[in-house]
C-alpha cells in the first residue's frame, strides 16, 4: 500500500463518526447498546399507535389531537422532570422510567388486542407515557457526561445522534412490515420486548449519584435551573439560536401541499420530502467525526445554522428540479445534526452537574416546541402567500436571524471548550 492510500484511509477514518466512547467507555457502551435495541421498538410504536387511532376513527382529527395530547405532559412535567432528575441517581430513575414506558406499550397491546378497543384509552396511556418521558429525557440527556471523559463528549453526543437517526430511518420502515404481517397488537409487543435491552443495559452499569450539592425538587430548585440557562449566556444562545432555525426554517407542514401542487409527485414525492432530511440528517451523523476536533463549537454552530438556513432557501427556489430539491433537504438534514450536536455539547459541558437534569429539561422543551411553532408559522405564511413564499422567506428569516443571534450574543464566536470543569473558567 502506498503512502498517499494509507493517508486517504486515514483521511477517511478521521471523517467517519468516532466510536471512541463506544470502545472505551463500558457504561456509556451498554447504555448506547440498549438505546439502539429500545429505540427500535418506540419507533415501532410511533407508527402503530396513529396507525391504530385511523383504523378506529378514520378521522385525521384524531391524529392531531394524539400530537396535542403528547405535547401538553411535554411541556407541563419536563421542567419538574429535570429537577428530579438532578435530585436522585440517574441510574435508578432511568430504570423506573423505562419500566414505567415499558408498561404503556403493554397497555396499547392489551388494548390493540380488543375487538373494539376505546379510543379514549389510547390517548390515556399516549398522556401518560409522554409524561414519563418527560422525565426519561433530560435524566437520559444529564447522565451522559457522567458516562464519558469531557474529551469524548462529543464524540458520544454524535455516536448517539448516529443511532438515533439509524432508528429514525429503519423504525418506521420495520413497523410498517411488522404491522402489515402480524398486527398492530403484535407491533406493540414488539416494543415492549425491546424494553429488556434498555433495562438489561441500566442494571449493568455503575449508579450515578446525585451531585453532594444537589437541591431537593421544588418550585424554587426549577426555577434555580432557569436563572442559570437564562445567566449563562451561551447556554441562552444555543436555545435561542436553535428556535430561530426552526421557527423560521422548519417547512415540513408545507409537504404535503408542495408534493400535490408545486412538484406534482403525488404521495410518493410526500414521502420523499419528509425522507430526504432524515437521510441527510444520518449521513451528517455518520460523518461526524471530525466534529470531536472543534474546539469552538459556538463557531460551527453558527455555520451549521447558515447552512440550514441556505438549504432551505435553495429549497424553496428550486422548484424546478425535485432531485436538487430534496439535495438540499438532505443538506440541511446533515447542517441540522452536526448543529444538535455542537449545541448539546456546549449545554453539557458548560453546565454544572447538579444542574444538568434542570438545564437538559429546557433544552427538551426548546427541541420540542421549536418544530411545531415552525408547522405553525410556515402554514400562516403559506395560506397568505403560497407554500414556495413560505419556504424562501422561511429560510431568509432564519438566516437574519442568525445574524441578530449573533449580534446578540458574541459569546458564540468566542467560546472554547475547556478542559477545565463547569464554572472553572469565567463567561466571555
Amino acid at each position: 500500500m502506498s503512502q498517499s492510500d494509507g493517508g486517504h484511509r486515514k483521511g477517511l477514518r478521521g471523517l467517519l463518526v468516532d466510536l471512541e466512547p463506544v470502545k472505551r467507555d463500558r457504561d456509556f457502551r451498554m447504555i448506547w447498546l440498549g438505546q439502539l435495541v429500545s429505540g427500535i421498538g418506540r419507533q415501532v410504536t410511533v407508527v402503530a399507535l396513529p396507525f391504530e387511532l385511523w383504523q378506529l376513527t378514520h378521522s385525521s382529527l384524531s391524529i392531531g389531537l394524539l400530537a396535542l395530547v403528547q405535547l401538553i405532559p411535554i411541556l407541563v412535567f419536563s421542567l419538574g422532570g429535570g429537577a428530579i432528575a438532578d435530585a436522585v441517581d440517574r441510574r435508578r430513575l432511568l430504570i423506573a422510567t423505562q419500566a414505567l414506558l415499558a408498561l404503556s406499550s403493554v397497555c396499547l397491546a392489551v388494548l390493540a388486542a380488543q375487538p373494539s378497543p376505546p379510543v379514549w384509552a389510547l390517548y390515556v396511556v399516549a398522556f401518560g407515557a409522554a409524561g414519563v418521558g418527560a422525565v426519561d429525557g433530560p435524566a437520559r440527556a444529564s447522565a451522559l457526561p457522567r458516562l464519558v471523559p469531557r474529551e469524548r463528549l462529543q464524540a458520544a453526543i454524535a455516536v448517539n445522534w448516529l443511532s438515533g437517526q439509524t432508528v429514525s430511518v429503519a423504525g418506521p420502515a420495520f413497523a410498517g412490515v411488522l404491522i402489515l404481517t402480524s398486527g398492530v397488537a403484535t407491533a406493540f409487543a414488539f416494543d415492549v420486548a425491546t424494553f429488556l435491552a434498555s433495562l438489561a443495559a441500566l442494571l449493568l452499569i455503575a449508579p450515578i449519584p446525585p451531585h453532594p450539592e444537589a437541591a431537593r425538587p421544588s418550585l424554587h430548585s426549577i426555577g434555580e435551573g432557569l436563572r442559570f440557562a437564562r445567566g449563562r449566556r451561551i447556554v441562552l444562545a444555543t436555545f435561542v439560536i436553535d428556535l430561530d432555525a426552526m421557527v423560521f426554517g422548519m417547512p415540513s407542514a408545507l409537504f404535503p401541499q408542495l408534493a400535490l401542487t408545486v412538484f406534482n409527485t403525488g404521495a410518493a414525492g410526500y414521502a420523499l420530502l419528509n425522507a430526504a432530511p432524515a437521510i441527510g440528517a444520518l449521513a451528517g451523523a455518520a460523518f461526524s467525526g471530525w466534529v470531536g476536533r472543534i474546539r469552538r463549537p459556538g463557531r460551527g454552530v453558527v455555520v451549521a445554522v447558515a447552512g440550514w438556513g441556505a438549504a432551505i432557501v435553495a429549497f424553496g427556489l428550486l422548484t424546478a428540479s425535485f432531485p436538487l430539491a430534496l439535495v438540499c433537504l438532505a443538506i440541511a438534514g446533515g447542517a441540522d445534526v452536526i448543529s444538535a450536536v455542537l449545541r448539546n455539547s456546549i449545554v453539557q459541558l458548560v453546565t454544572p452537574d447538579q444542574l444538568r437534569g434542570r438545564v437538559s429539561s429546557i433544552h427538551g422543551l426548546v427541541v420540542t416546541s421549536g418544530p411545531r411553532l415552525g408547522d405553525a408559522e410556515a402554514a400562516a405564511v403559506a395560506a397568505v402567500a403560497g407554500a414556495q413564499f413560505s419556504v424562501v422567506s422561511g429560510g431568509l428569516l432564519c438566516l437574519a436571524g442568525l445574524i441578530a443571534v449573533v449580534r446578540r450574543f458574541p459569546q458564540l464566536l468566542s467560546y472554547e471548550h475547556s478542559i477545565t470543569q463547569p464554572g472553572d473558567q469565567s463567561e466571555p
